[in-house]
């Protein structure tokens, strides 16, 4: 599977403001040598939320490194082919993906979205804290599994499950 010495992974949400950039950030920086990882959004916010930024940083991810982007920067022919792409969103789950998927396994690991709670700033954080938590649990499975010895079908079957259980 690998498309070179590294997985490429592709996150994907509606906004790429909180869920999938934070997901990015947590493979990219938890991932090492093995992986690289990218997010974006159908519907693109612009910004990326202030509390998932900072939660990045606090992992030791560079947040100036995230920006909320539109798929379409990976759907050209010169846009990297991606391993895997995941959704972390229901809506972006359901939406028409323009990426080339080509051999990338697939899967949807749904987080509930942190941009949404309600509440004083305590209860926002939360949230974050929450999404951010499930999001490095699958991170962590995603970087136990032995990808090197699973074939596409397999590895998606295992990246799905990953989704299910945790």
């Amino acid at each position: 599977m690998p498309t070179d010495a590294r997985y490429h992974v592709l996150f994907l949400c509606t906004g790429n403001s909180a869920r999938s950039a934070m997901a990015e950030a947590l493979l990219n920086t938890l991932g090492g040598d093995r992986f690289r990882a990218w997010s974006a959004g159908s519907r693109p916010a612009g910004f990326i939320q202030p509390m998932a930024a900072e939660l990045s940083a606090k992992l030791g991810y560079d947040p100036a490194r995230l920006r909320s982007k539109s798929w379409d920067e990976f759907a050209g022919a010169d846009a990297p082919r991606m391993d895997m792409v995941i959704t972390v969103c229901d809506d972006a789950a359901g939406e028409s993906c323009p990426v080339r998927l080509g051999e990338a396994a697939t899967a949807h690991w749904g987080v509930a979205d942190p941009a949404a709670a309600v509440g004083d700033e305590d209860a926002r954080r939360q949230a974050y804290v929450a999404a951010f938590a499930l999001l490095r649990r699958r991170v962590e499975l995603l970087l136990s599994l032995p990808l090197d010895k699973l074939d596409r079908l397999v590895a998606q079957d295992r990246l799905r499950d990953i989704g299910r259980g945790a």
